[in-house]
């Protein structure tokens, strides 16, 4: 991939729309001190996913808005637009076969950003996952500040094995690895924690099988109860019948000998 053409609005020194080409073989961007070499390399990065505004020299990531001067007001906002040759075809397989990819990135004083891929909205992960391996990126090695050369050479070994890997194509693997262990450890929390659930629930489930046949043993002890003294209340029932019947019979025979000893 190639870096054509550089369109940015409002982008720090550059408030006008401003289109820079890059024609075959150029490699460098030189010119006097505050001509904007610092900006346009700034732009390039901003627009790839920079995230960090001290990276982009700045405080906020607002910064990169053009603040205004004694001459022209402050803007609102500042968009800056990439377009690559993909005519080598190192793009991601969702773009391989396109000659042209343009990246796009806007900012709005709120801190509402928008990202753009071929003029769709996309999400940033979807910019830097177009530029892993590709050579392009916001710490690729294609981007060489004044002063890097000396930084790489001076640098700890894992910064230098870093840019080797970059180079070398390795990085979207190792950076899709990350993901997928990043996931794997979710995972494996998720599965704990379901694990005490399960434990927990099985203990509830426990304790109402416990409560559940108490409930049946107390239902089959009530009902046997209920039958018992329905049982007992028949009898006694029986029993006062029986008695009632006997009493009635005394009575007429208590009146049969009062009778006869009346007359």
């Amino acid at each position: 991939m190639r870096l054509k053409t550089l369109e940015t609005v409002g982008f720090k020194s550059f408030v006008d729309r401003t289109v820079v080409n890059f024609e075959n073989n150029v490699t460098a961007i030189v010119g006097p001190n505050g001509c904007g070499k610092s900006n346009i390399v700034d732009a390039i990065r901003w627009v790839m996913g920079e995230q960090s505004a001290k990276h982009l020299r700045g405080n906020a990531m607002e910064d990169v808005i053009f603040a205004g001067s004694a001459a022209r007001e402050a803007v609102g906002m500042a968009q800056v637009f990439l377009t690559f040759d993909n005519s080598d075809g190192r793009a991601p397989a969702d773009y391989a076969n396109v000659s042209e990819i343009e990246v796009g990135r806007r900012l709005y004083r709120s801190g509402e950003s928008e990202y753009f891929i071929n003029k769709t909205p996309c999400r940033l992960k979807d910019i830097v996952d177009l530029f892993l391996d590709t050579g392009v990126g916001t710490k690729a090695y294609s981007i060489i500040e004044q002063g890097m050369v000396g930084k790489v050479v001076s640098s700890r070994p894992i910064d230098r094995r870093l840019l080797i890997e970059e180079a070398a194509g390795i990085s979207k693997f190792k950076s899709r690895k990350e993901a997928a262990l990043r996931k794997i450890d979710s995972t494996k929390s998720n599965l704990l924690r379901l694990a005490d659930l399960m434990t927990e629930l099985q203990r509830q489930i426990n304790s109402l099988n416990r409560q559940a046949k108490k409930a049946e043993r107390y239902q089959y002890i009530a009902t046997e109860l209920k039958e018992r003294e329905q049982a007992l209340a028949l009898l006694r029932y029986d029993d006062l019948v029986k008695s009632a019947s006997n009493l009635e019979l005394e009575r007429t025979t208590i009146t049969e000998k009062e009778t006869l000893i009346s007359s």
